[in-house]
């Protein structure tokens, strides 16, 4: 009851302030490596509610140097957004393509798009095992959508 917890954009970063201003009283949320890392001891491991939930991590860069962190070729899983109207079997359209082209969803979230009433965003996680067929595919679903936009192809890691 005497603590008090507070929000911080980077659990790694919060352990490195507690560490660099020599914070007494304080502790961070953040992965064994970030606790050692800034030599500060572990209190408890695997303090989560829900074992099946973790941490995604974004790397957002130029797209001209984007080649040069990987190999396109080696990618097999892509994040795309797009929107659609509200019209009976929009989605479905698309999906249907996806399919046919031996697209697999592994995640799929829509949210409202802001200011355009009845559209929607859907942001969809997809593997695949053909790079030419995976392209041909948004070829394809992209007159369907009203926009869309590729926000990174990677090789999925297991």
């Amino acid at each position: 009851p005497d603590l008090k917890a507070v929000e911080a954009e980077d659990t790694a970063g919060s352990a490195a302030y507690i560490a660099q201003h020599k914070v007494r009283g304080w502790a961070a949320i953040c992965s064994s490596y970030a606790a050692h890392m800034h030599g500060m001891k572990v209190l408890q491991e695997d303090i989560h509610d829900n074992p099946h939930n973790y941490t995604r991590f974004l790397v957002v860069c130029n797209p001209q140097k984007a080649a040069l962190l990987r190999p396109i070729e080696k990618a097999n899983k892509a994040s795309i957004v797009f929107s659609l109207a509200h019209e009976k079997g929009s989605l479905s359209k698309v999906l249907t393509i996806l399919s046919f082209y031996d697209i697999n969803l592994t995640k799929i979230q829509s949210l409202p798009n802001i200011g355009h009433e009845w559209e929607y965003l859907f942001y969809v996680d997809l593997t695949f095992d053909n790079l030419t067929r995976y392209r041909q595919s948004i070829d394809a679903i992209t007159p369907l959508v009203k926009k869309i936009k590729v926000l990174g192809e990677y090789e999925e890691k297991e």
